[in-house]
């Protein structure tokens, strides 16, 4: 966590009226195990052309071989290794982002000042792997889905205790704030 932890463990709040800059807490990607398939298909091309090249029958070159293993390469690894590194999730001290594409980015926020209810669901494969989906709903917008977050419990506390943290610190900011006190008398 980037904030000063008090004791306890829960992150401290600043004094009232100071202002609070928004901090990174965590930065993730989802589990890297979707790439698995990908590795495979890298490892099998390779030893392909590895053992095809040069030994190809009479009407096919060496350079059809090359650009057929371009093409699967570029289809089955590199596109969906940059969908997944261009799909981000950002928790931050004010709001979650998620952002994604590779091309076109989109973008959504949620604050944690509106509160929202956090569901955990894990897979069997999930279990193995640490890893989980989380759904936030406020109630107001639509579900945000953290698919296949490593270390799942980790993100998880770190959401609720900013939520928690968030709406302490924007009742405390509703409050009037308390009137001056009194002068002390004058002595004669």
């Amino acid at each position: 966590m980037t904030q000063p932890i008090s004791y306890g463990g829960r992150p401290m709040t600043p004094v009232p009226g100071a202002p609070t800059p928004e901090l990174r807490v965590a930065r993730f990607r989802g589990h890297a195990r979707r790439l698995t398939w990908s590795a495979l298909v890298l490892i099998a091309v390779a030893g392909a052309v590895g053992f095809f090249y040069g030994n190809l029958p009479a009407p096919l070159e060496n350079w059809m071989l090359l650009a057929g293993a371009a093409a699967i390469i570029l289809l089955l690894v590199v596109l969906p290794f940059l969908s997944w590194w261009a799909h981000v999730y950002t928790i931050t001290t004010r709001r979650v982002l998620e952002r994604s594409g590779v091309f076109g980015a989109r973008r959504r926020e949620l604050d944690h000042v509106r509160g929202y209810a956090i569901q955990v669901r894990r897979g069997l494969l999930q279990r193995m792997w640490g890893a989980g989906t989380l759904t936030l709903t406020n109630g107001v917008d639509a579900p945000l889905r953290l698919v296949n977050v490593p270390s799942v419990e980790l993100v998880h506390e770190a959401l609720v205790d900013q939520v928690e943290v968030n709406q302490i610190l924007a009742h405390r900011d509703a409050q009037p704030p308390l009137p001056p006190p009194p002068p002390p008398p004058v002595r004669r």
